[in-house]
C-alpha cells in the first residue's frame, strides 16, 4: 500500500523540519545567527491517466487526467538573511553591522570567510581578530599605547594615542556583499564560506550604497523569534502526528484485507 510509504516521507520531512527549529532555538542567543526555514517539494507522481490524450470511445480529449502523489522531500534549508537587533554593549571592539554585509576573516589556510558577528577584540601583537583568534581582513593594528580607539559607520579606525595631540589613523574596513547570501556554506563558528551558489564577494567600504554601517559598541543579536519558532514547533508536531495516524489508518485497513482473506 502506496500511503504508508507516502505518510512516511512525510514523517521524515517533519523530523527535518523539526531539527531546524530546534537549531533556531538553540541559537537564539548567538550573535550575528540567522534563522533557518526547511523548505520542501513533493517527491514524483505516478500517472494512472494522463491528460489531454484521446479517449478510446470517440477520440475526444481527456480535460484532466489521475495522478497520485508519491509523499515530500526536504528541498532546502534558507537562513532568512533579515537584520536582527542590537544590543549595546560598550565594547569598543563589539562591531555591529546595520544592513547588507559580512566582515571577511582570515581562515587558517589563507582563504577567506566571512561573519554577521562582530565581537572583535586584539591579540598579543593587537591585531583585531575573532573570540576564536582570527584575523580580520584587512589587518588592522593597534598601538599598546592606544588610550582610547574610535570606529565611525563607513569604517574608519582611528586611535587616541598616550602622549599625542593628535588621533591617529590605524586603517579602514572592508566588507563583502553577495548577490546571493542564501547561497553562503555555513561552517560553524559564527563563518561562511563563499560558494557557487553565493557567487564571488563583492568587497566595498562601510556605508558605500548597497553595503551595511558599523555601529561600535553594539552586536548584533540573533533574528530568531521565540513566538514564531514555538509556533512552528506545535505546527511540525501536529503535521507529525497527521502522518503518523496515516500510517496506523493504512495498517488497519491492510489488516482488515488479510483477514477477509483467510
Amino acid at each position: 500500500m502506496k500511503a504508508l510509504a507516502i505518510a512516511a516521507t512525510g514523517m521524515n520531512a517533519q523530523q527535518n523540519n523539526l531539527e531546524v527549529i530546534a537549531n533556531n532555538i538553540a541559537n537564539i542567543n548567538t550573535t550575528g545567527y540567522k534563522r533557518a526555514r526547511a523548505e520542501f517539494t513533493d517527491l514524483l507522481y505516478q500517472m494512472e491517466r494522463m491528460p489531454g490524450v484521446s479517449n478510446r470511445a470517440n477520440a475526444s480529449i481527456v480535460p484532466e487526467g489521475a495522478s497520485v502523489g508519491l509523499g515530500v522531500k526536504l528541498a532546502a534549508v534558507r537562513n532568512v538573511q533579515i537584520q536582527g537587533p542590537l544590543a549595546n554593549t560598550d565594547n569598543t571592539y563589539d562591531l555591529a553591522l546595520v544592513g547588507k554585509g559580512w566582515f571577511q576573516i582570515e581562515a587558517a589556510d589563507g582563504s577567506t570567510l566571512y561573519t554577521r558577528a562582530g565581537s572583535f577584540n586584539t591579540n598579543a601583537e593587537g591585531q583585531l581578530v575573532t573570540i576564536n583568534g582570527a584575523a580580520l581582513i584587512p589587518a588592522i593594528t593597534v598601538p599598546e599605547d592606544a588610550v582610547e580607539v574610535f570606529i565611525s559607520k563607513s569604517g574608519q579606525v582611528s586611535a587616541r594615542i598616550d602622549g599625542e595631540m593628535e588621533v591617529r589613523d590605524l586603517g579602514q574596513f572592508q566588507i563583502a556583499n553577495f548577490a546571493n547570501e542564501a547561497g553562503l556554506i555555513p561552517l560553524g563558528d559564527n563563518l561562511f564560506q563563499e560558494s557557487a551558489a553565493s557567487g564571488q564577494a563583492i568587497v566595498g567600504i562601510p556605508g558605500d550604497p548597497g553595503f551595511a554601517t558599523i555601529e561600535q559598541g553594539y552586536l548584533e543579536s540573533s533574528n530568531v523569534d521565540p513566538v514564531k519558532e514555538i509556533t512552528e514547533l506545535i505546527s511540525a508536531q501536529r503535521a507529525y502526528e497527521m502522518n503518523s495516524k496515516v500510517i496506523q489508518a493504512a495498517d488497519e485497513m491492510a489488516s482488515t484485507v488479510s483477514r477477509n482473506l483467510r
